[in-house]
């Protein structure tokens, strides 16, 4: 039995954007459709698909980015038994990864933090996750390791440090796990 629809909306902060969420929880698996808008490097739409099996773990993500010269799309499988592929090939780097991460979308945070508990479980953590990280506007597919961990209770939700490489933010989650604010990247604006 899923919940209703679920719709939030972020400013996007590197690209000059906004992305739009319209999520359907189950009790254990997600599906999410989405829209965005970037002006940097270039003005660019993105669209894209989400589907999570149980355990929140991503089954699909399709995505399409438009620019002035082009249209691109990405059609992203994950069998549920570690095996990827990329618009049909086969992709052996990405075993072992559970979840993608959409560039500069905000919802592809919430699959590790809800299969962890992070969002409500003082002191869960860190997780490390291999990620399939996808590029946007260029749609490019790599393998990203990224450590999440709950740093303490907030007014609507959890704190949430997350880390990739160089690169820390804390970042406010919701009760549902979903991005309320994202420092450098990205700040809700419906709850």
């Amino acid at each position: 039995m899923s919940t209703p629809s679920v719709a939030r909306t972020w400013e996007i902060l590197p690209d000059r954007g906004y992305s739009t969420a319209w999520v359907d929880f189950a009790p254990d698996s997600l599906s999410a459709r989405g829209r965005a808008v970037g002006l940097i490097p270039e003005p660019y739409w993105v669209s894209y698909e989400l589907e999570t099996a149980g355990g929140w773990v991503t089954t699909r993500l399709g995505v399409t980015v438009e620019t002035a010269a082009s249209t691109e799309s990405l059609d992203l499988r994950h069998d549920g038994l570690g095996r990827w592929t990329v618009n049909g090939a086969e992709r052996p780097d990405l075993e072992g990864a559970l979840d993608c991460d959409l560039g500069l979308c905000p919802l592809t945070n919430t699959m590790p933090v809800l299969r962890h508990g992070l969002h409500r479980e003082p002191g869960a953590g860190p997780a490390v996750f291999t990620m399939a990280w996808v590029s946007v506007p260029e749609l490019t597919v790599s393998p990203n390791q990224q450590t999440y961990t709950h740093l303490a209770r907030a007014e609507h939700g959890a704190r949430i440090r997350y880390r990739s490489g160089d690169f820390r933010s804390d970042i406010e989650v919701d009760q549902r796990g979903m991005v309320l604010d994202y420092p450098s990247l990205a700040t809700a604006l419906t709850r």
